[in-house]
């Protein structure tokens, strides 16, 4: 019975770390801006820079874990390793779920998205396994005795973890779970089917009794059923605030709103083009990869040119900086704003572009594998 709780902890373990490392891997600029939300919540927005490289490592270090804990290598010091990360990402997450400071803990990426206190679930089940694995570590065997095999396994193991996450850092996420993928048709992702309801909410009032100091909340409903707005003693403080009272039907795409610098909406209008258009995403026009602007600039140059392509800029800066970053690169696109969430889930990359026809993705491409305008002419251009 030993033997097989042991058994099951071990290999239970090693593929679940594996499988979260795979996924957080395959999107390690997520997982970063994942990082940056916890980094902002402890007061350690000076790691910000540096999120996405702590996350590639993060997510190497879970692989390696895992993978020597299948291996049975080095079971004291593997064990010890996966003690420490279970009991503070343990640690982590209840604080996240306690006091609602992160909505998604972001564990398996985009792909399973789990809230707070499920995450928190979870790693205590593992945590529970992993004690097992500590207490009765020296009866975990390794599968290859040889040291020096066991060494050159684990550096292999070291190389391809590591790698792959550069590699996805670098071109974009092999497996993309995000909405905006390649095939998704956006328009129909923004809706609520027929026979759905949204999110309900109710205005909160908070109110406060000039003669006896006395506060309290109170609903919009509840605030006109009483009729307490009669009495002159009860006044409202501060302003009033939305409370979810039932979830509803949620779309996968609910926060794309793209409007010009007078603040008119352009969603429609760009999003459901029925001809090509070139989207280029710099949602921090700051730190952009100003080279690859230069080269998305040609592209569009030319696109629209010889083709009619209409190339858009989308970003989250303001229209004054907007404005700076145009006559700073001579740029040809026109320029729009949305917020930044949407436009980091658009294209891991900034900049990054996208191919969209009829409100379809077409195609996606990061800054350092964008195509040649030859290539697209050749690819779609040619075939419109």
């Amino acid at each position: 019975m030993k033997k097989t709780v042991l058994s099951f902890s071990r290999f239970f373990v090693g593929i679940l770390f594996v499988f979260s490392g795979l996924i957080k891997a395959n999107d390690p600029l997520g997982f970063g801006y994942k990082l940056q939300e916890y980094f902002e919540v402890f007061h350690l927005d000076f790691l910000n820079p540096m999120a996405a490289g702590i996350a590639i490592l993060l997510c190497t270090l879970e692989i390696v874990l895992g993978m020597l804990l299948i291996l049975g290598f080095w079971s004291r010091k593997v064990t010890w390793g996966l003690l420490a990360l279970i009991v503070f990402f343990t640690l982590l997450t209840f604080v996240s779920a306690a006091f609602k400071v992160v909505t998604s803990c972001g564990c398996f990426g985009d792909a399973i998205p789990l809230t707070p206190w499920q995450s928190f679930g979870k790693d205590l089940i593992l945590l529970l396994l992993i004690i097992i694995l500590f207490l009765n570590r020296d009866l975990i065997k390794p599968i290859y005795k040889k040291e020096g095999t066991q060494r050159n396994i684990t550096f292999l193991i070291v190389l391809i973890s590591f790698g792959f996450g550069l590699y996805t850092y670098n071109v974009l996420p092999v497996i993309d779970f995000l909405p905006y993928k390649v095939g998704a048709h956006i328009p129909s992702l923004m809706i609520i089917p027929e026979g759905e309801k949204p999110d309900e909410y109710e205005i909160m009032y908070h109110l406060k009794n000039k003669k006896t100091n006395d506060e309290k909340d109170m609903s919009d409903k509840a605030y006109l059923k009483t009729e307490i707005w009669k009495d002159e003693n009860w006044e409202i403080i501060g302003e009033p605030t939305k409370r979810l009272v039932k979830k509803g039907f949620e779309p996968k795409i609910k926060d794309l709103n793209i409007t010009d610098a007078s603040g008119t909406d352009y969603t429609k209008e760009i999003i459901e083009n029925p001809y090509y258009s070139l989207i280029i995403v710099a949602y921090d026009l700051k730190n952009t990869n100003k080279n690859a602007i230069g080269k998305l600039n040609a592209i569009a140059i030319n696109a629209t040119q010889q083709f009619n392509i209409r190339t858009v800029l989308l970003t989250a800066n303001s229209a004054q900086d907007a404005e700076v970053f145009v006559k700073e690169n001579n740029l040809f696109s026109e320029v729009f704003y949305a917020d930044a969430v949407p436009l980091k889930s658009m294209v891991r990359a900034n900049p990054g572009i996208l191919l969209l026809k009829n409100g379809v993705v077409v195609n996606k491409w990061h800054n350092h594998n964008m195509p040649t305008f030859d290539q697209l002419s050749r690819k779609y251009f040619d075939k419109q």
